[in-house]
């Protein structure tokens, strides 16, 4: 009885440090992802930018080119 309380105990110490390392995870990942997130609207920001360049640029060329 005795051996199988401590092999619980074991496997309860375990799965607690299993969650530990999993919430440490998450917690990286999800700052992970708020910088990706962050990057990406960055990134659309700018390609809208230069696509109202480009198409600004555009319209100035005579229309028989």
């Amino acid at each position: 009885m005795h051996a199988q309380l401590d092999a619980l105990e074991d496997k309860i110490r375990q799965v607690a440090e299993l969650c530990h390392m999993l919430r440490q995870e998450n917690i990286t990942l999800r700052q992970q992802l708020i910088a990706a997130q962050q990057d990406n609207k960055q990134l659309t920001t700018r390609l809208d930018a230069a696509k109202t360049r480009l198409e600004a640029l555009l319209d100035t060329l005579p229309e028989d080119v």
